[in-house]
């Protein structure tokens, strides 16, 4: 019970790494709001855990906004943000990917993180306390060819942690972020291409462990980011790739 009577935020927590962060978050004693662009998704996942499901487009200013004041409303001031939702464009040349797609990795993966700090942050500074955790990938630490924008979006997200891990620490906020490697989650064929067996066993030839990260690897390295055993930790990016990034 170590999240015990707190409030937690998980965004994109409608399946894969989100789903499996909002499930561990709710075994250990949080309110979870279990936020998804996916109304359905968000209410399967909410009613197997206990949690309470919220419909946002975390890329759009007025969504985050309602969402974050209906939580307060209904459960109080968060304690915990997690920036989970994320989305890819496919392994492409980068001069070949769409203008559009290139501005819905950025506002998926970067304007919702300003989006969802711009709404949330002055409530935690009003507080005195709060934890943020950006789930950003490898592919920030370490690019991949052909997902260039998708590597510059997560290399945004971890300098951005940074950046807001030392401007909020004075009030009394942390902010780190989890890199991990890809997953066996619903956004793994965006990121080969095209799921075969041959393309995994090529995939998995650079994970020095052997194996494709899981909901429950980064669900138990974000328990541990944002519970008050790390209390000490802000501007980490911590790998959570099983030795992909060395």
């Amino acid at each position: 019970m170590r999240l015990k009577d707190k409030i937690a935020v998980v965004t994109g927590a409608g399946s894969g790494f989100g789903e499996g962060i909002a499930s561990r978050f709710a075994r250990e004693g949080a309110r979870v709001l279990v936020a998804d662009i996916n109304k359905e998704a968000a209410e399967r996942v909410a009613a197997e855990i206990g949690g309470t499901p919220a419909h946002v487009d975390v890329s759009n200013g007025a969504s985050v906004a309602a969402m974050l004041e209906w939580v307060q409303a209904e459960l109080g001031v968060p304690d915990i943000l997690v920036n989970n939702a994320g989305i890819t464009h496919l392994p492409t040349p980068m001069e070949e990917v769409a203008e559009e797609m290139f501005d819905r990795v950025f506002a998926v993966n970067c304007k919702s993180v300003y989006l969802t700090a711009r709404a949330i942050v002055p409530k935690f500074k009003a507080r005195g306390s709060g934890v943020i955790l950006n789930i950003a990938s490898t592919a920030g630490v370490s690019p991949r060819p052909r997902l260039n924008w998708y590597n510059a979006s997560k290399g945004w997200m971890n300098t951005a942690t940074k950046a807001m891990a030392v401007e909020l620490a004075p009030f009394g906020i942390r902010v780190n972020a989890l890199n991990p490697v890809a997953g066996d989650t619903p956004l793994l064929p965006s990121f080969l291409g095209e799921d075969t067996p041959e393309m995994r066993a090529k995939f998995l030839s650079t994970i020095p462990l052997g194996r494709f990260s899981t909901p429950e690897d980064l669900a138990n390295a974000a328990l541990y980011m944002c519970s008050d055993e790390a209390s000490m930790i802000t501007g980490v990016c911590m790998e959570v790739d099983g030795g992909r990034c060395i």
